[in-house]
């Protein structure tokens, strides 16, 4: 509806103030605050972002209560069981599925820039031996902008487009590289005549002297995740992006960025945090003691893997890597995995206890996929890596709206200030 406003009132003076109501083509309006303190003179104070639209973007939406995630309006459902990850990487960038031409020459530009730089080999030849994988990305991926000096401005869209390329193309390079040098290997080359998924578990798990051939069961389940890890809307290593873009930062340092956010416990390293726990209670028959212990708010065990910030209804990611995980364990040889065995149970469980059924805690996507992982031979260290690939296209693609969006303006939150009141300096004989 044209003109709608919503009236707010300052208490303090009793003044009150209209603002206009924005509206997506999906889920809740918005109340456009951006003039709210020049006007009344107050901010707004919401920790976490919960209830704050930070920009417009015509990428990823979700609806948290109905289980719903789309993907440029397509659901994750129809994307994860029919699409390639680079037909979605597509979809991600440019806003439609691609034509078999328009494929042709994306997968042709993967492998063009999926090369990088030689002289990176000594940058990573820096890194102590046990470095974490992340601890190198991070590093790598920020330097790549003193090797592309010709694709640098951000405000020349052929620059921007450039730049993305190099980074959907470059970090699976850049991770299997990560991964070599902390088993103390040689960096393996990828190779243009393979897939995008399958060139990485190449550049993973061959060796000079063992080539190695990707299965399609290992290749179809890193296609699945990399699908269901592509973007996620404004997450917090999303979010990072845009507001360290928002500054004008390069895309690399920008994505760079992103992945620092991405190492945090509490986001990408979720699926590790599940293997552990798993791990702690050990056997099928400690399940109701630690689902004791996850109820009890002096415990400090955490159930890992259950309950999301946005979703109040199943993950819907969840429910495609649960089905999956059963074909990929069982054509993988592994179908007497105990963890994944201990997983349902605890899954089963746990969904028929009123205390999470009330909370609405259910299984997110991160309680599966490690399992996935670790069944492809994907070592621990490396599982937030694995989000991090796959997460990298929905971060250029936000970074490619917002940089061409002509309202983008410099991040800068407020704040509610607590601190001293005005002070005087003393000497420091006087205090």
């Amino acid at each position: 509806m044209a003109n709608e406003t919503v009236t707010i009132t300052n208490n303090e003076n009793g003044k009150t103030f209209d603002f206009p109501l924005r509206r997506g083509t999906l889920g809740p309006a918005a109340v456009d605050i951006s003039t709210l303190y020049k006007e009344a003179e107050i901010f707004t104070y919401d920790p976490g972002f919960m209830a704050t639209a930070s920009c417009h973007s015509a990428i990823t939406y979700i609806d948290g209560e109905a289980g719903v995630l789309l993907y440029r309006g397509y659901p994750i459902e129809q994307l994860a069981t029919k699409a390639s990850f680079l037909e979605v990487a597509y979809l991600l960038l440019y806003g439609e599925l691609p034509d078999e031409r328009q494929l042709l020459a994306f997968e042709e530009a993967m492998a063009r820039h999926s090369m990088i730089n030689e002289n990176l080999k000594g940058f990573l030849g820096g890194f102590h031996y046990d470095a974490h994988p992340m601890a190198i990305l991070v590093g790598v991926v920020g330097s790549l902008s003193a090797f592309y000096h010709d694709s640098l401005d951000i405000n020349d869209p052929q620059h921007r487009e450039a730049s993305a390329l190099r980074l959907i193309a470059q970090v699976p390079t850049i991770a299997a590289a990560a991964y070599k040098h902390n088993v103390g290997e040689p960096i393996v080359y990828p190779r243009n005549a393979l897939r995008y998924c399958a060139n990485f578990l190449h550049m993973m798990f061959a060796t000079p002297c063992a080539d190695y051939k990707p299965g399609l069961i290992a290749e179809k389940a890193l296609n699945l995740l990399f699908i269901l890890h592509a973007d996620h809307e404004q997450n917090a290593s999303t979010s990072t992006v845009r507001l360290a873009g928002s500054s004008g930062a390069n895309p690399f340092a920008c994505i760079a960025a992103g992945i620092a956010s991405l190492w945090g416990p509490a986001h990408g390293g979720a699926n590790e945090a599940v293997l552990d726990m798993l791990e702690q209670i050990g056997d099928v028959s400690n399940v109701p003691k630690y689902l004791d212990k996850a109820k009890d708010k002096d415990d400090s065990f955490r159930l890992m893997g259950f309950g999301h910030r946005v979703y109040k209804h199943y993950d819907p990611r969840a429910k495609i890597i649960r089905e999956v995980c059963h074909q990929v364990l069982e054509e993988l040889a592994d179908s007497n995995n105990p963890l994944f065995e201990l997983a349902l149970r605890l899954e089963e469980i746990a969904l028929s206890d009123e205390y999470f059924v009330e909370r609405k805690l259910y299984p997110n996507v991160d309680f599966y996929s490690g399992i996935i992982y670790r069944a492809l031979g994907i070592p621990r260290n490396m599982f937030t890596v694995m989000f991090a690939i796959a997460r990298t296209v929905g971060w250029v693609s936000h970074w490619m709206e917002m940089m061409a969006d002509p309202n983008n303006r410099i991040g800068r939150p407020r704040q509610i200030y607590c601190g001293p009141t005005h002070r005087d300096y003393l000497p420091i004989s006087q205090r």
